[in-house]
């Protein structure tokens, strides 16, 4: 594939990025003044799913005032994976760059996506990474770090991934990215979307780099994880090991 070899400067690209929410009221300002401070490219899309907290009504009010923060809401708690379809289709429409996810919680920290922007520069997909040298996680059990670890060097191992942190959704697409690998084809949320794009992107062809991330726990609120999330993308990542991945066309050559 031949790359785009952009020079990075924050003025000459459009990135957006999508945080889903639901129940966020606490964190989703505080962290989108972040996000938009750490560059001018930068723009944000909160994807809400009907919170009873008041979350998008905050969002609503407060872009009013910041033109680059923008406010998507659905009519009821739709899931993780149909958030990023919705915030890629949002992208695509509007001729973004790029294409940034992360949660709003507080665990991705804004203060990355200088170095995440500078490597999409040379890379299609970068991925904000707890597992490669300088990344990290904080406040978390044993036992969870355990199940991370695992899961994602069996997801690795499965599904012939050059990449250590599957299942991490700190992110960044090419747009390029989003119009090739059919990522309206997933029908998996959570962890399994997360892991059959990077194995979409990887079996494109796509140029896949890892920028080192120190996760924290969430800021305040209440995890929406669900334990048998683990469950289901373990058996996900077993099926999709055996499918061909499709691609609506192929991607440039080197």
């Amino acid at each position: 594939m031949e790359g785009r070899r952009l020079e990075y400067a924050p003025n000459a690209v459009r990135a957006l990025v999508i945080l889903p929410t639901y129940n966020e009221a606490e964190n989703v300002l505080p962290l989108s003044r972040e996000v938009l401070a750490a560059s001018p490219a930068l723009e944000i899309l909160v994807v809400d799913d009907a919170s009873p907290d008041g979350t998008g009504d905050l969002v609503e009010a407060a872009g009013r005032d910041e033109s680059r923060l923008q406010l998507l809401r659905r009519p009821d708690k739709l899931g993780l994976g149909s958030a990023y379809l919705a915030g890629f289709r949002f992208g695509l429409e509007r001729d973004y760059d790029f294409v940034l996810t992360m949660d709003c919680d507080g665990s991705h920290h804004p203060r990355y996506l200088p170095a995440i922007l500078e490597a999409a520069a040379e890379n299609e997909l970068v991925i904000g990474s707890r597992y490669v040298p300088g990344g990290s996680i904080v406040n978390w059990p044993w036992y969870r770090r355990g199940l991370s670890a695992f899961a994602n060097l069996y997801t690795r191992l499965l599904l012939r991934l050059p990449t250590h942190d599957n299942t991490a959704g700190y992110r960044c697409y090419a747009r390029e990215v989003l119009e090739t690998v059919d990522p309206f084809g997933i029908r998996a949320s959570g962890y399994s979307f997360l892991e059959e794009m990077a194995w979409r992107v990887h079996r494109a062809g796509f140029r896949i780099a890892e920028v080192p991330i120190v996760f924290e726990e969430r800021r305040s609120g209440v995890s929406k994880i669900d334990s048998s999330e683990m469950y289901r993308a373990a058996w996900h990542v077993l099926t999709t090991a055996f499918r061909k991945p499709p691609v609506s066309r192929p991607p440039r050559e080197r």
